[in-house]
């Protein structure tokens, strides 16, 4: 036993070690008006062995990181330049970055954070987004929390402007999932400096059976153009959360009610890229009604579900089973986030993290 720490304390003295001069970064008030901003996090690499970087990942698309693609030797430093874009996000603002490499702890997470100081609106900035000859406020919509039975009426809007000198036609494609949502054209051809509204609300029927969160894309077509449908610029996204409605339970009946219990972690512990891989989690009910899985969600769409008990009696078991394909994922430790919706008026939402290692 000795012999075998001795080994691993003698490896682990031979990897690389990362260490920043600083994790986080306040930009303080900035205003959108100036534009971009930057700031730099150093490293240094403390170990043994050289440090490679492979990769660095902004938690949205408003921040774009570039670092130090050589290895760096033992002793040597780089840096990871960070610049976020405050247009058209007034307000405060914090982003995590991800940092993957080969060091003894593969993950680090640095973040920024600021104030943005909303720039005086003209007439042009009003309208900020340009999809064809049509100018919009926005190209995305969140409905938040929505609780099923009440939330369905609520209608959100997008303001659009013709501000060319030509007539402009506003039409609709809905991609996959989207008629789960009604939608609404105020004005669906604008003259000259005239405006209308893009209008949304939730389809009670239609998200009867929908939990948890949602997300769905409507393309704009503009004077016709289905060819837009090839470009991510004229989509408008739409999300929300579906969350079941428990507060007309009575005490009784809460008494009652499913338990579910899980474990809080998903370990598919260290594999190859380009293969597949299969997990099984156990799910239990230890309340008295029948637990009912509404869904199990996950963001990242390498991890898909392959079998998931419907209904769990009081007492019993049921095991869901996942596949995770590692094609195309880069050298790394990963974690992601699953959610387990059910019944249970306790706790109707688990999160389980799911880890695992592409070597």
């Amino acid at each position: 036993m000795a012999v075998v720490l001795i080994l691993s304390v003698a490896a682990m003295a031979q990897q690389p070690v990362i260490t920043f001069e600083k994790t986080s970064h306040d930009f303080g008030k900035i205003n959108e008006a100036d534009g971009k901003v930057t700031t730099v996090f150093a490293f240094k690499n403390e170990g043994m062995a050289p440090l490679v970087l492979s990769n660095v990942r902004a938690s949205c698309g408003c921040t774009t990181p570039k670092w130090t693609r050589e290895p760096i030797e033992p002793g040597q430093t780089g840096e990871i330049t960070v610049t976020y874009n405050p247009s058209g996000r007034p307000g405060h603002f914090q982003k995590t970055i991800t940092v993957t490499s080969n060091a003894t702890e593969s993950t680090k997470k640095l973040s920024i954070k600021g104030e943005v100081i909303p720039k005086s609106a003209t007439p042009v900035d009003q309208y900020p987004v340009k999809m064809g000859n049509l100018s919009l406020k926005q190209r995305a919509l969140d409905f938040g929390s929505v609780t099923k039975g009440s939330g369905e009426g609520k209608v959100l809007t997008i303001e659009y402007a013709n501000k060319t000198q030509e007539n402009v036609t506003v039409d609709l494609y809905l991609g996959q999932g989207a008629d789960m949502l009604n939608y609404n054209l105020t004005m669906k051809t604008l003259k000259p400096n005239e405006t209308g509204q893009f209008q949304v609300s939730i389809d009670r029927k239609a998200t009867a059976d929908l939990y948890g969160p949602f997300s769905v894309k409507v393309w704009i077509v503009v004077d016709g153009k289905k060819d837009v449908l090839k470009d991510e610029n004229f989509v408008i996204v739409i999300s929300g959360d579906m969350k079941e409605d428990f507060s007309r339970l009575s005490a009784e009946q809460r008494k009652l009610a499913p338990i579910s219990q899980v474990g809080k972690t998903i370990e598919f512990g260290t594999m190859s890229a380009g293969k597949k891989y299969k997990k099984t989690i156990t799910l239990r009910n230890i309340g008295t009604n029948t637990l009912i899985v509404r869904r199990v969600y996950c963001k990242f769409d390498k991890l898909v579900t392959v079998s998931v008990p419907k209904t769990i009696k009081s007492g019993k078991k049921g095991d869901i089973k996942f596949e995770l394909n590692t094609l195309g994922l880069n050298p790394g430790t990963y974690k992601r986030e699953m959610q387990i919706i059910t019944n249970d008026p306790a706790t109707p939402v688990q999160k389980l993290t799911v880890i695992f290692t592409i070597q």
